[in-house]
């Protein structure tokens, strides 16, 4: 005797329409959070762009703060150390991020590479307001505030993001074209110089990027090593320079309501540097992913 076959219905059985079900609501929810923090996001630029919009000018963004008692000003003076204070940092902390990278990638033993991550992720969550007193400790005290101690502290805050970035950059790079250097006679040192860091420059560049937008935000390690200074632009790093981060601070606990949009100004320069630099670097990331796919 032949077996039977039992029928095979290609109806939706009741297990099958709850797991749909259960799907469906899944993504909903994942749509709708995502929204959120769309919509946060979107409430924050436009409710800053709003109070803002008053102080912004040709003059807001070419004059220095006015005298006390006078009307106008602007915030050069502050962009101007802003930009001086992160060019030192990341003048540290690029390349002292990506030495460690290297190392940790391809010379460090695993018994060594590993406690240095753990280093690594607890300084990337270490409060900044910490890096600033240490700071504050080791230089100010002796030396007086200046744009230096400024871009060391900054540079603290920067170098584990850089370094993280680098490292999981690197490790995308295809083993194979690591063995083909090798394999051609190449020492292990020209192999990193000549072959893999020019594959992974798009990333590494990414996590220099995150981590300047990062560091340009950051109030508190400037509070102890760059905010007394003299409002007029300068370029002298041996002295403390105005910086945007401590002049928001400074102008929101005035009681002019000029200075208060100001500082609405300022926060509004200071979160468009954030948000492209933030593009920036999913753009350069996303052109490093598809080189090394390639």
């Amino acid at each position: 005797m032949s077996a039977v076959t039992p029928p095979i219905s290609l109806r939706a059985s009741g297990g099958l329409r709850r797991r749909r079900l259960v799907n469906k609501l899944m993504e909903g929810v994942g749509w709708t959070s995502a929204l959120l923090a769309v919509a946060v996001l979107f409430v924050v630029i436009v409710s800053v762009a709003v109070r803002a919009w008053p102080a912004l000018s040709w003059d807001f963004f070419t004059k220095p703060p006015a005298l006390f008692g006078q009307p106008g000003g602007g915030i050069s003076s502050a962009i101007v150390g802003s930009l001086l204070i992160v060019a030192i940092a990341t003048a540290i902390a690029l390349p002292i991020g990506i030495l460690i990278a290297i190392y940790l990638t391809e010379f460090a033993p695993r018994s060594v590479a590993r406690p240095i991550q753990l280093v690594l992720d607890v300084l990337n969550g270490l409060p900044t307001i910490i890096t600033g007193i240490f700071v504050f400790g080791v230089v100010v005290i002796d030396h007086g505030q200046s744009a230096y101690a400024a871009g060391f502290a900054l540079s603290i805050v920067m170098l584990p993001l850089v370094a993280r970035a680098a490292q999981e950059t690197l490790l995308l790079v295809p083993s194979a074209l690591r063995e083909g250097s090798l394999a051609l006679g190449v020492s292990r040192w020209r192999s990193v110089v000549g072959v893999i860091l020019p594959t992974t420059f798009g990333g590494v560049l990414t996590g220099a990027i995150l981590a300047v937008a990062r560091a340009a935000g950051e109030t508190a390690p400037l509070l102890f090593t760059c905010s007394i200074f003299n409002p007029a632009v300068s370029t002298d790093v041996t002295h403390a320079l105005p910086n945007i981060p401590v002049l928001i601070f400074t102008y929101s606990e005035q009681p002019d309501q000029a200075l208060h949009e100001q500082a609405w100004g300022a926060a509004l320069v200071l979160m468009m540097f954030v948000l492209v630099s933030s593009l920036l670097a999913k753009a350069l990331l996303a052109r490093s992913r598809r080189k090394l796919g390639r």
